[in-house]
């Protein structure tokens, strides 16, 4: 499998976050500073499977940043892949000369796929991991039932969500994006990865693990960042 990383930018600014100006009121007055802002942009994945062109098959607005992962992660949780063997390259296109990610990733399988079932009608928003599915068999899990995990320590498990957060260096920064974190059963943090989209974060992170040959997990702990929800009436 042939990997190609995206390119490091000679920018100042890192491609997951975003300077901008703020107006901050402090005691009553009115003061001009900068802020960090968590980025978010559209990725687009395209897949080539053995003897077949290259199709596009989801846009998603994700954070930049660990793209390749996002996309195998993609095409992992989909159902497209079991393993990296399935693997021939990944392309992660690097940056403009404006030092701006140019946001598509390509991969080449061994195998050809039915773009048909994969290919979503609309791009997937950060917020959804569902959105722009086409219809409810789309949305339906075609994947084995989770199998029973290890059991975990009260005293350990209290302690996943602030360790998740200590390692958060983007969201320390931003204040404004989630986290999917690997822990072992000893809640020792094995990896972490960042998006304004869980969805994204978790896709991240199972692409790092299926890129590292690692699909089997079960002796793991997967912990998710989380928010107050919402209801319509």
């Amino acid at each position: 499998m042939t990997l190609l990383q995206p390119m490091t930018s000679d920018s100042a600014t890192p491609q997951n976050m975003t300077s901008t100006k703020v107006l901050a009121i402090r005691n009553g007055s009115v003061l001009d500073q900068r802020d960090w802002l968590a980025s978010e942009e559209p990725l687009e994945i395209r897949v080539q499977g053995r003897g077949q062109e290259f199709v596009s098959v989801a846009v998603t607005m994700r954070t930049p940043g660990h793209d390749h992962e996002l996309a195998v992660g993609f095409l992992y949780t989909e159902g497209l892949i079991r393993s990296r063997d399935e693997i021939v390259a990944i392309e992660a296109d690097g940056l403009r000369r404006d030092g701006r990610p140019c946001n598509v990733v390509s991969v080449q399988l061994a195998h050809s796929f039915d773009s048909a079932r994969l290919k979503r009608n609309f791009y997937a928003t950060s917020s959804c991991g569902i959105c722009g599915k086409a219809s409810l068999e789309q949305i339906a899990v075609h994947c084995p039932p989770v199998a029973p995990g290890p059991v975990l320590a009260r005293s350990v498990l209290v302690t996943l969500p602030t360790t998740l957060r200590s390692a958060q260096q983007v969201f320390e920064q931003t204040g404004g994006l989630h986290a999917s974190g690997l822990f072992d059963v000893a809640g020792r943090l094995v990896s972490l990865r960042e998006d304004v989209g869980r969805h994204n974060a978790v896709d991240k992170l199972v692409g790092q693990m299926v890129l590292a040959g690692k699909s089997s997990l079960a002796d793991h702990i997967l912990l998710v960042s989380g928010r107050t929800s919402y209801c319509s009436r």
